[in-house]
């Protein structure tokens, strides 16, 4: 597996995988958002923004709009897996899954996806998985991926605590210290930062 990382405030992955009947080149790509604006999902509540469809395509990884996943590796050897959303495991959930990158949302953290011979054959759309009161250690570059952290970890740096979730709205001033906007699906990821 392959991983190549595209710029954003969360980082994108690329992939390569293996596809029955022949060898298949994967490509996981970065969803660039507004630098003040990315990230979010919520597991423990549903956020109407994301709630996508499935427009056809397939990846190795079975998994459902709404599940969540926890994506890692390195550039050269990039790794996908199912999680349980909220647990220290995960890092992304599933908003929707696609066929081919242009299909997912303009504002989402991630995209996964595989391709055969050049050509998409599946993508899943991911947002960071975000829950009101937890924390993320975000990362500093795009060779890493946001991680769920305990908000009184001292060893963890660039830490976000969400403190609400609002959906209708994308604009990161309704927010006490900013937040983080998903454009197009219209929600806004307020945070605190905890550590620097």
């Amino acid at each position: 597996m392959r991983r190549s990382v595209g710029a954003g405030a969360v980082a994108a992955a690329t992939m390569l995988a293996a596809a029955c009947g022949g060898s298949a080149e994967g490509t996981a790509t970065a969803a660039d958002a507004a630098s003040e604006s990315s990230s979010p999902s919520t597991s423990e509540s549903a956020i109407a923004g994301q709630e996508g469809s499935d427009r056809g395509g397939r990846v190795d990884l079975d998994v459902e709009i709404g599940d969540c996943v926890r994506l890692g590796g390195t550039m050269d050897s990039a790794t996908i897996a199912e999680a349980v959303c909220a647990s220290e495991g995960s890092n992304y959930k599933v908003v929707a899954k696609a066929k081919d990158s242009e299909q997912c949302p303009s504002d989402v953290d991630q995209i996964y996806s595989e391709s055969m011979f050049g050509s998409d054959v599946g993508v899943l759309c991911l947002d960071v998985d975000w829950v009101e009161g937890g924390c993320m250690s975000l990362p500093a570059t795009n060779d890493d991926d946001p991680q769920r952290v305990d908000c009184d970890d001292p060893n963890a740096s660039s830490v976000e605590r969400v403190t609400e979730i609002i959906e209708g709205v994308s604009d990161p001033t309704v927010c006490p210290e900013g937040g983080f906007v998903y454009d197009e699906r219209l929600f806004t990821v307020c945070a605190e930062t905890v550590r620097a």
